[in-house]
């Protein structure tokens, strides 16, 4: 693993011990004493075999045991009480680490996003790791490396006796230090080639897992898009079923030619890791054994000494699994860190907002150009507009035109490219960014509702102000509906969390999240295209109360039905980024000009008298 691999790892642990120290530390001492205890029985073995062989009574042999086991449970109960910790962090480790994740995905410029890049970090996090996730994933590996490390070591401490011993003259070469030289050159070679075969092996095992994500992660996308029920209405109208199934067939037939080629890869990592184990086992115990036969160690020493020395080669392979495993892993955390140091480049102001019990807020776009992160088309073009507090204002204009950014720069999702907005004169930048936010109450086209209770879904908050909520419900047209329900305002909002939730219609929901905006009792309401998915009943009792709605707010309208434009004082016709024309419904109805033309367009689909 490269340096700045190793970096992100630290990084990752460093971000997740927060707060969590102790499973830190049960994960390494989890890695440490596994790595240990294995070694207790291979010392008593030999043990045993001296005492035997030496003759020695019940009490040694029994002494010997007894050290042993009590050593053994020892390290057995440390181990047991810290993996429970760790075990249990790790049944969450998913969740934990979305944890953060997602606080930075609500905290972050909203621009990021919407941002490719930002996208695919998340996909990457979210897709390319275990249950256990980056973090999981990463403590896993290095508890193993632990393990095999500590396994390592305490080889080398139980074998280095062997290498010490001084024997006699008559012994003969063997019991020369070259002798020593030599059989530790040799291991050391036929540990270097272990290591070696297995590192081949394991890349290249790693690199048919890389092949194999995409197939992986198509196969996941269908299994989910079969299982979500609004999905299943346009499988069954259109028989995409059984597109679907061919698709899944192919995947699962990629799947099962990769699944081959790592059983073919794993074989063969096998085949040469146990003939360079086995050639180990015959050096060891035949270099054990001479010195055994001339007297320098004793037979029990060369039960242990073999044991151990076999130990190391089963710890060299899972050092070198686990290696490539957390080079994989760190590839992901390299995505994570991107991620989290995705820095604010909005300017974050700190003048407060002034409390005007009138309402009344002054509204001045002054050349107002943007165009989007990434992108050398301006989607607004040197805008100039002013309004107050109190007008009722549609937006309207083709598709493209930039009525949504426009939105989206006055609640400063997004900031200006060129030229500021100013509210009572200052620049929005310069306002704190949530007392800022207050002003505003909004439904979005894509609004969401979550499947909480209704009266938690309008107050965004667990502490409903039930009179106000039934009242804006009312004001929204769905005050009846929700009267009607067993449960009132707790009724939840779909079935995700409870079996006696509503799955209320498109339409229901919409009149919901304008329940919301009005909850909100904000200065300004922007309803982007409200009605959407109302009938024209609905959407003509919508138009009628809108007054009543909104009182003496400021009420933004966008719509591609200009019938609900006749409700509006004001009508910004937009066009390529720029207001092209402005007035009343009447005033604009006798020019000519854009807006003419979509009245023209659409009237034959509602009464225009």
């Amino acid at each position: 693993m490269s340096k700045k691999e190793w970096k992100a790892i630290w990084r990752l642990l460093c971000d997740y011990s927060k707060g969590r120290s102790e499973v830190i530390i049960s994960m390494i001492f989890h890695g440490i004493i596994p790595g240990i205890r294995p070694f207790i029985s291979v010392i008593l073995t030999g043990k045993l075999i001296d005492a035997v062989y030496n003759g020695a009574d019940f009490v040694t042999i029994a002494r010997y045991s007894l050290i042993a086991v009590s050593v053994y449970g020892i390290l057995s109960a440390i181990d047991g009480i810290l993996v429970k910790i760790y075990n249990q962090s790790m049944e969450y480790m998913f969740e934990i680490q979305n944890g953060p994740i997602n606080k930075k995905s609500m905290e972050m410029d909203f621009e990021y996003l919407e941002d490719a890049r930002v996208h695919e970090c998340t996909q990457k996090l979210s897709l390319n790791n275990s249950r256990f996730g980056v973090i999981g994933s990463a403590l896993s590996h290095l508890e193993q490396l632990l393990l095999s490390v500590t396994s390592c070591i305490c080889a080398f401490i139980i074998v280095l006796p062997m290498f010490l011993t001084n024997g006699d003259e008559k012994a003969g070469f063997i019991a020369s230090p070259l002798a020593s030289v030599l059989f530790l050159v040799i291991v050391g070679a036929l540990i270097w080639a272990n290591y070696k075969v297995l590192t081949y092996y394991n890349a290249k095992h790693l690199e048919i897992e890389r092949q194999a994500a995409p197939f992986s992660n198509r196969r996941r996308f269908y299994l989910d898009l079969l299982g979500v029920t609004e999905q299943q209405k346009d499988i069954r109208i259109y028989d995409q079923s059984k597109l679907l199934f061919q698709e899944l067939e192919k995947i699962i037939k990629n799947e099962n030619e990769v699944g081959k080629k790592c059983t073919v890869c794993m074989v063969k990592n096998g085949v040469a890791a146990q003939v360079v184990v086995a050639l180990l086992s015959i050096v060891v115990y035949t270099f054990s054994g001479l010195r055994c036969y001339a007297g320098m160690i004793t037979i029990g020493n060369v039960v242990t000494y073999a044991a151990s020395i076999s130990k190391v080669s089963e710890a060299v392979r899972l050092f070198v699994q686990r290696l490539g495993w957390l080079k994989y892993t760190a590839n992901n955390t390299e995505n994570y860190i991107e991620f989290m140091e995705l820095s604010q480049r909005k300017y974050e102001g700190t003048i407060p907002m002034e409390k005007r019990r009138d309402n009344k807020f002054s509204v001045e776009f002054e050349h107002v150009s943007f165009k989007y992160p990434g992108s050398d088309t301006y989607v607004i073009k040197d805008l100039n507009l002013s309004f107050v507090i109190g007008e009722k204002m549609a937006i309207v204009g083709k598709n493209g035109s930039g009525k949504t950014t426009f939105i989206k720069l006055l609640c400063r999702l997004y900031d200006v490219t060129e030229g500021c907005i100013k509210v009572n004169g200052i620049d929005i930048r310069k306002y704190d960014y949530q007392e800022y936010c207050d002003l505003f109450a909004v439904v979005f086209q894509d609004f969401c509702m979550f499947d909480f209770p209704v009266g938690e879904n309008l107050a965004c908050s667990m502490n409903v102000d039930e009179e106000r909520a039934m009242d804006a419900l009312t004001r929204a047209g769905l005050g009846e509906r929700v009267k009607e329900l067993p449960e009132g305002l707790n009724t939840y909002v779909g079935k995700g969390f409870d079996e006696s939730g509503v799955n209320f219609s498109g339409g229901e929901k919409q009149k919901m999240a304008i329940a919301r905006a009005i909850y909100k009792d904000a200065p300004f309401v922007i309803m982007d295209e409200p009605t959407a998915a109302l009938d024209p009943e609905a959407e003509c009792q919508v138009f009628e109360g809108f007054d009543k709605m909104v009182g003496k707010k400021t009420a933004i309208y966008i719509s591609h039905r200009l019938a609900s434009c006749r409700f509006c004082e004001d009508i910004l016709v937009f066009d390529k980024g720029q207001v092209v024309q402005r007035g009343s419904h009447e005033e604009l109805e006798k020019q000519d000009g854009l807006y003419k033309e979509l009245w023209n367009a659409q009237a034959v689909y509602y009464d225009a008298s």
